[in-house]
């Protein structure tokens, strides 16, 4: 893989590194470059390549944070829930989810030790009961007080049977409490569409933001090259007035390759999850999600996902390198009988699953506590014995990644002597600003294209559709506009793939795949669409011709050794 022949960098002034392309990563070079600083963005991997992507896929509260006290936590993130569904509303969807419930008391004494933080060794521990009504009641109840959003219905409870809930196992379960979180399908884009505005902020504002993908960054005294994972070239050389460390789960890793002393500060815990596109299951679903509780007292998520159910999470202690989490046969074994026992009916066999995925959670080492009761908060962590000014990023979630890099870039502009001028509290993302939106129908007709295609292509840009159709009509002269000529097995246009070489920061299959067409999770995906995206990288002069079967055959094993996904 060699780079583009015209790609140039120049040298940023007073640049701030941050090293990490993830969801607080992207927020934070966001804010900065909002508050006129020049930012520099390096990652080994593509952007939103960790932990990002292998989330539950939720803009959430936390509700079982409540049951630990973390009550500042649970406000923050409901109040950047209501933010995200006002300024990224293509993204960030509303979502009902259901609890069912056996008992009416059940789990209460368990709950009550939580919050007072009573914590017992595990031969000491009762049996686990699960929560029942009342406690879920109560924490439902906090929940309503601290979002104060009106958009969102509040929560309610329905005795079962009741003809407008999933049909649950009503055997075992007698009723069910409805409550509103959110749903972001695709973190990969969202993360795509901060560093996207931080560009576009940077360009009006005269100062620099550069992201290296692929790229890491190598330390001598206090300059730092960013040179080229295959170490044949360095595309840039520059000190640093501050090094942030958003490297997420690779934090202590990344420390330590740059030589900077430090504790160790990660003690991250393996998620796994699955796609399914079992038809009874999606149908049962109707569009809401379930919030179960597993025999050992774990939350498991059932979640409507496009035409397919997502079904996730796994909480186990995880010490590894993080590239090497994988989904196991026994958490497969353990989330499928977390839907059988909520839906007896559905009949999930292996063949059922169309792809598999587990990351680890970035969480601060604490010792020998339960997963579950391991903080979720955020904080900067800063490095005394540095030569410039140096952090890391410890804990934070998707929904918090905003209020994360609004602290954060106070932190690091205090440090440099400037003040926060700017905020993007009520700054939307570039999907949710540019356009009207016209219905289907007529950007169809104005874009000599089909429905089908303006829905698939709506789904990543939002507003931005007929932007970036358009774009592709009027772009460079090696992107042409062909609407008729798709990828094989998608509505999406192949001048779509071109138009994401040239603004989307596309180097590999796998950026395509797995983040920017969101092709991993469609069906089918085929290998005629690999070679045809296979292709489009080689007329952008990213991928050499001789290149191509090595491409193809390290994306194929990587679907297989990573997802478990199946190309047709």
């Amino acid at each position: 893989m060699k780079p583009k022949a015209t790609t140039s960098h120049r040298t940023p002034k007073d640049p701030v590194l941050i090293l990490g392309a993830g969801i607080n990563g992207a927020a934070l070079a966001r804010e900065l470059v909002l508050n006129g600083v020049s930012v520099v963005v390096v990652d080994r991997q593509d952007l939103a390549a960790g932990t990002t992507a292998y989330s539950s896929r939720l803009i959430h509260g936390g509700l079982r944070y409540l049951e630990y006290g973390d009550f500042e936590l649970v406000r923050e993130s409901l109040a950047e829930r209501t933010r995200w569904l006002r300024l990224a509303p293509h993204l960030v969807k509303p979502l009902r989810l259901f609890i069912p419930v056996e008992s009416r008391w059940g789990g209460f004494g368990a709950a009550l030790r939580n919050f007072l933080g009573v914590r017992q060794r595990p031969e000491q521990q009762p049996p686990h009961q699960k929560r029942g009504l009342w406690t879920i009641r109560a924490g439902l109840w906090l929940y309503d007080r601290y979002a104060r959003d009106q958009t969102l219905t509040r929560y309610r409870v329905y005795r079962l049977p009741d003809p407008q809930l999933p049909f649950v196992n009503r055997e075992k379960y007698h009723w069910a409490c409805a409550y509103y979180d959110a749903q972001l399908r695709f973190p990969e884009r969202f993360t795509l569409e901060l560093l996207i505005d931080a560009r576009q902020i940077a360009r009006d504002a005269g100062i620099e933001f550069q992201l290296f993908t692929y790229h890491r960054a190598v330390r001598s005294d206090e300059r730092i090259k960013i040179v080229a994972l295959d170490g044949r070239s360095t595309s840039l050389s520059f000190a640093p007035t501050a090094i942030i460390n958003a490297t997420g789960a690779w934090a202590d890793l990344t420390l330590s390759e740059l030589g900077v002393p430090s504790k160790k500060l990660l003690g991250g815990t393996k998620g796994s999850h699955f796609v399914t596109f079992h038809r009874e299951l999606v149908e049962l679903l109707d569009g809401n999600g379930v919030y179960a509780e597993a025999a050992d007292g774990r939350p498991v998520f059932i979640l409507p996902f496009g035409e397919a159910v997502l079904v996730g999470t796994t909480d186990e202690p995880f010490d590894g390198d993080p590239d090497t989490a994988r989904a196991t046969p026994a958490e497969l074994r353990y989330l499928m009988a977390a839907v059988h026992e909520v839906f007896p009916q559905v009949t999930l066999e292996d063949t059922d699953i169309e792809l598999v995925y587990s990351g680890v959670r970035p969480l601060p080492a604490t010792g020998p506590a339960t997963p579950a009761a391991i903080t979720r908060r955020h904080w900067l962590e800063e490095h005394a014995g540095a030569s410039v000014p140096c952090y890391s990023i410890i804990g934070g979630k998707l929904t918090t990644c905003r209020s994360l890099a609004e602290s954060a870039a106070h932190t690091i502009l205090a440090r440099l002597g400037q003040p926060q001028g700017a905020l993007s509290d009520e700054r939307p993302l570039p999907g949710s600003q540019t356009e009207p939106a016209d219905d289907e129908r007529t950007l169809a007709e104005s874009c000599s294209v089909s429905i089908e295609t303006i829905a698939a292509v709506r789904s990543l840009y939002g507003r931005r559709t007929k932007t970036v159709l358009s774009a592709c009509l009027h772009g460079a002269e090696h992107v042409v506009f062909e609407p008729q000529k798709l990828l094989d097995g998608t509505h999406y246009p192949i001048a779509l793939a071109r138009y994401m070489v040239e603004h989307e920061w596309v180097r590999r299959l796998e950026d395509f795949v797995e983040r920017r067409l969101m092709l991993l999770y469609h069906r089918p995906l085929t290998r005629r669409c690999l070679e045809q995206l296979a292709d489009v990288l080689v007329q952008s002069k990213v991928l050499q011709l001789d290149d191509v079967d090595r491409e193809i055959g390290g994306i194929l094993e990587r679907l297989q050794d990573r997802f478990q996904k199946r190309v047709t």
